[in-house]
């Protein structure tokens, strides 16, 4: 499992000519880093007197953080494991009818899932990206900086898991799954943009140093 790994052992791997781990297992372990930032955010804040008052509301953003850096590992998992899959269907027989037939089944099934998780992990960090606004809103103004560090790597990850998208649709016939996920694909470009409001807010925050 690349999430039992050393980071040099990953990288390696990811240097290597095996195709995975790839662009989606590393924008799930970017969104992973992100919501770690977050929750160090929190972490750095809950406890202190100065901010007793929003001590509950950072409890929450933590909570939350926490959940989708786990949810991140898994999903660096199965975009690993989606991959492997489609390059699976791909060196199926490919010569009589009916292996035809039996390839082209498989290779739609194992395209959809390898839609699906690069969407789950844009999805995901996306939901990072709205927790680092509270996050660096509320939080301690000496870890503020962090909240933008997440809030860009968020955002980048978002992106590039979405190009995974992208790509897997290519090659998938015109279904309702392929429709649905064009229209999230539309609805999380959108959700991204609110990196520049938090990076805004970061740089206030580091210029009044409160």
């Amino acid at each position: 499992m690349f999430t039992e790994r050393t980071v040099a052992d990953f990288l390696d791997a990811l240097a290597s000519s095996e195709p995975t781990p790839g662009g989606g297992s590393t924008a799930a372990l970017a969104g992973a880093l992100a919501a770690g930032l977050v929750s160090m955010v929190c972490q750095l804040t809950i406890g202190k007197r100065r901010f007793r008052d929003v001590e509950a509301a950072l409890q929450e953003i933590l909570a939350q953080a926490e959940a989708l850096r786990q949810r991140m590992g898994e999903l660096m998992e199965r975009d690993a494991a989606a991959y492997t899959s489609v390059m699976g269907a791909y060196r199926l027989p490919n010569h009589a009818p009916e292996e035809q037939q039996h390839r082209q089944s498989v290779m739609q099934k194992a395209l959809e899932e390898a839609t699906l998780v690069p969407l789950e992990i844009a999805e995901g960090c996306a939901q990072i990206l709205e927790l680092a606004l509270p996050a660096a809103e509320l939080g301690n103004p000496w870890a503020v900086s962090d909240a933008g560090a997440a809030a860009l790597l968020a955002e980048a990850a978002l992106y590039a898991a979405l190009l995974n998208v992208h790509i897997n649709l290519r090659n998938q016939q015109d279904t309702p799954l392929a429709a649905d996920a064009r229209h999230r694909m539309d609805d999380l470009t959108a959700r991204a943009k609110q990196k520049e409001r938090i990076l805004e807010l970061v740089h206030q925050r580091i210029a009044s140093g409160s």
